[in-house]
């Protein structure tokens, strides 16, 4: 429910974070080191203006948030049915467990020579580090939710006379959604992360990795700050997403 006092709770911390910052950048009054706040305002008054002659704010925003939707719902594809089988068949575990215990430790940045080699630099090996950035959270939220989904809820369903299939349909995979939905919530947030890192390689053309290298190089650390405001807002925004979700579709779980 909707509270001003802790909406106004959540925003001190941040108000006070931008008077320090603009504080600091007067005494300063050194752009390059720490821009004020009325050199970084107006980039976002202005969104669809170029910027020294490359794409705007807004066009590089949406190409990030593209690439990650992409990126995030093709993991998403991949790793929950996985996650399914592996958590509920210790045979299937059996084969998938040493593969996922390998590769889960791996960052997905450390993939970025062997993605460009297999994909070059583009689309396709940024979407494949995205890919990677999103599919273990989700993977091993999904097998861990189908370990703990309630064996009161299973032995319920034997008693009724469901079938092994009917068990997995209307018991495990409902069981098992509230812990999908945190891995999915955590797994946008890391793609995010990957998603800049990637734009940040040379070669690429647009997004909010590489319009942040871009400015750095022609020294507009004002644009620099913009753009991780951006990425920031967007963070927040799809947390509170998954968040909004949660408290709706998994009320039923009780809070303590």
């Amino acid at each position: 429910m909707f509270s001003i006092k802790k909406f106004f709770k959540r925003l001190l911390i941040p108000l006070l974070i931008l008077i320090i910052w603009e504080i600091v950048s007067l005494k300063i009054n050194n752009n390059f080191i720490l821009p004020g706040w009325e050199d970084i305002l107006p980039i976002f008054l202005t969104p669809t203006a170029p910027l020294f002659g490359g794409p705007s704010l807004l066009f590089n925003t949406i190409v990030s948030l593209e690439r990650v939707i992409f990126g995030f719902l093709l993991a998403a594809a991949v790793a929950i049915p996985i996650g399914l089988l592996s958590g509920w068949s210790k045979e299937v575990y059996e084969y998938s467990g040493s593969i996922i215990s390998i590769l889960k430790p791996v960052p997905p940045i450390a993939w970025l020579p062997l993605a460009i080699a297999w994909f070059s630099i583009g689309f396709t090996s940024i979407i494949f580090i995205i890919f990677l950035g999103a599919l273990f959270p989700i993977l091993l939220n999904t097998i861990d939710g189908v370990r703990n989904v309630r064996k009161s809820w299973l032995e319920a369903a034997e008693t009724l006379g469901a079938t092994t299939f009917e068990k997995f349909l209307t018991v495990i995979i409902p069981g098992t959604f509230p812990s999908i939905w945190t891995g999915l919530r955590v797994a946008f947030g890391v793609a995010w992360m990957c998603v800049v890192a990637a734009e940040m390689l040379p070669g690429t053309s647009s997004g909010l990795g590489f319009l942040i290298m871009y400015v750095y190089n022609l020294g507009q650390i004002q644009v620099i700050v913009a753009g991780m405001v951006v990425i920031g807002i967007i963070g927040i925004a799809s947390d509170m997403f998954f968040k909004f979700g949660q408290d709706r579709l998994f009320d039923w779980q009780g809070k303590e």
